[in-house]
């Protein structure tokens, strides 16, 4: 079990990647979001091949109108 911070909740997860992680928290493979891992951007494309490690945080953040960020 890995132990992650995922949008600010604590929570544990057997997943190895951060696409794995997206599609975990109910992400359609191809959603337009922004993601970042220990404060850092995570691009779309390498989604697939980023490992999630113990004590991550990661944040999933959606566009919305006006250019604005929220978390989701």
């Amino acid at each position: 079990m890995t132990n992650i911070q995922f949008n600010g909740t604590a929570m544990q997860t057997d997943i190895e990647t951060l696409a794995q992680l997206l599609l975990e928290q109910g992400f359609e493979a191809d959603s337009r979001v922004a993601t970042a891992v220990n404060g850092a951007f995570i691009a779309r494309h390498t989604r697939a091949t980023y490992m999630i490690c113990d004590g991550d945080q990661v944040e999933v953040v959606a566009p919305m109108q006006g250019l604005s960020l929220i978390h989701i």
